[in-house]
């Protein structure tokens, strides 16, 4: 069996048609969803999960695609677009009995969160996201050689075959890579846990592949939609970031203030899986958004 959250329970919550997330909940109190990030699942927060559950109802889904969700085949570009995902998380609170809930999302699931925010603003009550820029600023901070970082957004933003065949060859050692290189302590993912993560991985290339795809294109259309539109989250929200910026060249705190009104953005000196390497630090900050 594969490393679970201590003191959860697991079940499998149908949010769309033929779309079951694999979530665990565990706590009392207001209601947070905590959306994991690539390459990882819902284990990314166990550490903060667990704290957070002392008060708190704590809801933590593999997204679709990912770890033990369904994962659709990728029949149009709507299949994996954020704002799809986004209604999961919706749905799956809904199904749970929280008509309004906090929101934090780390990586993959901060754009999902940070699309939530926007779609269903008299849903979402805080929202955090962590060390990521939303989609539309991403690409537009990615120039020149230093865009090299993000080797891995061009490669699955190509059409569909070359880059599944490419990574599911070598699975582990493209995982593996982020796994290493964007952790600031090693120890913070022991070996079962960094093993469930490319277990989880190496099943789900193809849906992968399509999440970021999307992120490339129709996710591109709908931040620029809202940004033509004027729309802001109307939430209290937290951004925690590694300093990419003057490395790439972008004001992050800047970028995000565009986004939001009510905004505490912070430069953390964690590797990117901060929730995992400083998880006293998130959830700190996680509990200051739910008092705003």
């Amino acid at each position: 069996m594969p490393p679970a959250i201590a003191g959860f329970d697991y079940r499998r919550v149908p949010v769309a048609e033929g779309v079951s997330l694999n979530v665990a909940v565990a706590g009392s109190g207001s209601p947070i969803v905590l959306l994991h990030g690539f390459p990882q699942t819902h284990l990314m927060w166990r550490h903060v999960a667990a704290g957070l559950a002392a008060d708190h109802t704590v809801i933590c889904p593999d997204l679709r695609g990912y770890g033990a969700s369904d994962k659709p085949a990728e029949t149009g570009p709507d299949v994996y677009a954020k704002r799809t995902m986004a209604a999961d998380v919706v749905a799956l609170a809904r199904a749970l009995g929280h008509e309004r809930f906090a929101l934090a999302g780390h990586d993959r699931g901060a754009l999902v969160a940070f699309r939530a925010g926007l779609d269903h603003p008299g849903t979402i009550t805080h929202l955090a996201c962590l060390d990521v820029l939303p989609t539309l600023d991403m690409w537009e901070a990615m120039h020149g050689v230093t865009a090299a970082v993000g080797f891995h957004l061009y490669l699955m933003a190509q059409p569909p075959g070359l880059p599944e065949r490419m990574i599911s060859a070598s699975a582990d050692a493209f995982f593996g890579h982020f796994l290493d290189a964007w952790t600031g302590d090693p120890g913070a993912v022991p070996a079962d846990v960094r093993a469930a993560y490319l277990d989880a991985c190496r099943d789900a290339v193809p849906s992968i592949v399509a999440d970021y795809r999307a992120s490339a294109g129709v996710d591109v259309e709908h931040d620029r939609a809202d940004r033509e539109a004027g729309n802001r989250l109307r939430m209290p929200v937290t951004v925690l970031q590694q300093d990419w910026g003057a490395a790439l060249g972008y004001d992050a705190a800047a970028l995000w203030g565009a986004w939001a009104s009510d905004l505490r953005h912070a430069t953390v000196a964690h590797g990117h899986f901060m929730a995992e390497e400083a998880p006293a630090e998130v959830t700190a900050a996680l509990r200051d958004l739910l008092t705003r």
